[in-house]
Formats: C-alpha cells, structure tokens, sequence
C-alpha cells in the first residue's frame, strides 16, 4: 500500500512493506515493482523513498502512482547468497503496456507490448524482468512478448490484477546489452598486435 506526496520538485512515496523492511536502514535499497530505490526513512513497517524526474519520466510511476495502489517488493540478494534465476539489477530499461492477461485453470499468460528498442534483447526462453517479476518469454510475436505466470507467481504479486492499457517496468537481460555493446565496437579497447621488425638486408 503507498501514500503519495509532493515536496518541490522530488515526490514522496511511503510503502506498507511488512516483513520487508525487517533489518532495512535508511541508506538501503529496496526494489519497487523492479525499480531499485533508496530508503530515506524507515518507520516500524513502512519506508520511505524519494522520486526524482528522472526516475518518474522512466518508469511507470509517472502514470500510476496513486495512494493505495499494490506494489511489488524485493530486497537485494546479498553478496554470499545463492545466486537463483536471472540478472535483475532494478534499472528500468524501458515502460511496457499489457494487452491480455488470459486465465487458465490456475495459471494464466500475460501479453506484453514492448518499446521497439528492447525487442532486440528478447528471446524466446530467454529472461525478461516484468514490474520486478524475473520472468521466461514464452512467445513472441511483432512488437510483444508472452510469459507464462505459474499460480505462486499469481498469487505473491501484483500481476494478477493485470489490465489491457496496464504500464509496467520492464528489465532485459544485462547480459545481452552487454554482448550488443562489445560487438558493435569490435576494436575499442584492445590492445594492439605487436608489429614485427623487419629485418635489414
């Protein structure tokens, strides 16, 4: 649950956290529906954090912050702990929008419409990160991807309540934007073949 308020030009979220915020101190970092935030303030059990322009104009908080609204939530894996499923940082590469959420029996597939600049990184049973939710593409087609949500998934997060129009936060996979920026510049950064001396008749 959030509460939203306005101090010049920073906006101020306060997050019902539960049991997440147990050991968190201002100073930590807290992913809100996959975006990596800093706590301000922490009070019994519930946290503050701050938004700044930069952070709304790339996110799906522009739109969708409203008091009362449910959030996903995610403490950052320690440095010792065991690594499970993909890389997911909590940077925000980009603001998608859902088109379907099809129930099955108990699971159900959720379609998104991705901004034309990710759709290079998305692969089928590759990894995407959807409002913070580490997910496999089932499927692709022009311009969107499916995922297909098992019922933990459904009921731990706010993915069940999907609408068509819904914004969301997507993260690809860091991996292959790394891969993408080695080869489009093959010969930055490595060193140069040493020349051989030419013998002198």
């Amino acid at each position: 649950m959030m509460e939203v308020a306005h101090d010049a030009d920073v906006v101020v979220v306060r997050i019902e956290g539960g049991p997440v915020v147990e050991g968190v101190a201002a100073g930590g970092s807290i992913a809100v529906n996959g975006c990596c935030l800093t706590v301000v303030q922490v009070k019994r059990s519930a946290f503050t954090c701050h938004l700044t322009t930069e952070t709304l104009s790339r996110t799906s908080f522009g739109s969708a912050l409203r008091p009362g609204a449910r959030v996903n939530l995610e403490r950052p894996m320690r440095a010792d702990g065991r690594f499970d499923g993909h890389i997911v940082q909590g940077h925000v590469d980009g603001v998608g929008r859902v088109v379907r959420l099809t129930r099955r029996e108990r699971a159900a597939d959720l379609v998104v419409a991705a901004p034309a600049r990710l759709a290079r990184y998305l692969v089928e049973k590759g990894s995407v990160t959807v409002d913070g939710v580490s997910l496999t593409v089932a499927a692709l087609r022009s311009g969107a991807f499916t995922v297909a949500l098992i019922p933990y998934t459904l009921e731990r997060t706010n993915l069940h309540a999907a609408r068509p129009g819904t914004r969301v936060n997507l993260e690809v996979d860091v991996v292959a934007k790394y891969v993408e920026r080695l080869v489009a510049i093959p010969h930055a950064g490595r060193p140069k073949r040493p020349g051989r001396a030419r013998k002198r008749p």
